[in-house]
């Protein structure tokens, strides 16, 4: 008899009424705000203006979701186009199945549109978002958890997940969480990076290269003790190489970008930095016209310049006062 274990959810969706509340998708949203929230704190503290990241996920986010779906079907295409099975279900996306690999490469094709869209540096934008993705997939991977999927070797450890659906192949009984390895594992990775940035001032894109690699070192150990179904390439998982390839890039990106451009950058939104608000061109002026008014209002005026000489003749009256004085003298 196990003392202690992770129970899983009796099912992964309510319904209030005829409307589905699926916890996978619950967590994906909460995790979008999490990322949203954290990036517009930081993007205001690098010197933006608050609500610039929440109009650049408008684009980042819908290009991410479907990024990640494409990299899911593709990379099990087996489980939608194989014979027996239903290519439909490739557009269920809250029955699970969103690679993050192809969720960040596709946001981040949407982030940039965004970005360019507002005269923004991509990598600056990059480095603010950083620690809220690290956290949006932490709360992403809870979703895993709803739905009874991509656990890991079984294991009689105290904090073992119980798996009790048979659906889809399933085997019930007690495996290592490793939905919950990898949300502990995010939550280092987006204090690590925050930390890193304060104490490094990392610039130009080098906070995200940061959480890109990190993140890879904790995916590569964790997606070794997966028991789903997966494509091995000599002997590892596809993921595992994938992993691997994209933490060399991060590190080559940031030893690369550290030499050609050290430091961060001054200016992450030139209309934050001097450009006029929203205010003052409704009311039809200029910050310094504002100023101008408000400092000269109730200082005494000037004094008058005085008169320049001219040629004309003095007054008569003048003259014979002048002449008079003179006989006298």
């Amino acid at each position: 008899m196990e003392l202690a274990y992770i129970p899983s959810p009796s099912r992964g969706v309510l319904y209030l009424g005829p409307i589905p509340l699926r916890g996978y998708a619950f967590c994906i949203i909460i995790g979008v705000f999490i990322a949203v929230w954290l990036g517009n704190r930081r993007w205001v503290a690098r010197g933006g203006q608050s609500g610039t990241v929440a109009d650049i996920a408008v684009w980042a986010v819908p290009f991410g979701l479907v990024g990640g779906r494409l990299y899911h079907v593709i990379t099990d295409y087996e489980l939608y186009f194989s014979p027996g099975r239903d290519w439909v279900d490739a557009f269920k996306v809250w029955q699970g199945g969103l690679g993050i690999w192809g969720a960040i490469a596709l946001g981040a094709l949407g982030a940039w549109i965004g970005a360019r869209r507002r005269g923004i540096p991509m990598p600056a934008y990059a480095d603010a978002v950083a620690p809220g993705i690290a956290l949006a997939q932490a709360m992403g991977r809870w979703g895993n958890w709803f739905n009874q999927e991509l656990y890991g070797r079984e294991t009689h450890l105290p904090w073992a997940l119980h798996i009790t659906s048979s659906e889809g192949g399933r085997v019930p009984g007690y495996y290592h969480p490793t939905f919950l390895y990898e949300s502990l594992w995010c939550i280092g990775v987006a204090f690590l990076v925050m930390w890193a940035d304060r104490r490094f001032k990392l610039g130009h894109g080098r906070a995200f290269a940061l959480y890109v690699a990190a993140y890879c070192v904790g995916r590569g150990w964790i997606e070794y003790m997966r028991v789903d179904d997966a494509h091995h390439i000599l002997g590892l998982r596809l993921n595992d190489w994938t992993a691997l390839i994209v933490f060399l890039l991060a590190v080559t990106y940031m030893i690369v970008s550290s030499r050609l451009r050290p430091g961060r950058e001054e200016i992450v939104e030139p209309l934050a930095a001097d450009g006029p608000t929203e205010d003052t061109v409704a009311s039809g002026g200029s910050a310094e016209g504002a100023e101008t008014m408000d400092t000269g209002a109730g200082k005494p005026a000037a004094s008058e310049p005085k008169a320049e000489p001219t040629d004309e003749p003095e007054p008569k009256a003048t003259a014979e006062k002048t002449e008079s004085a003179t006989k006298k003298s």
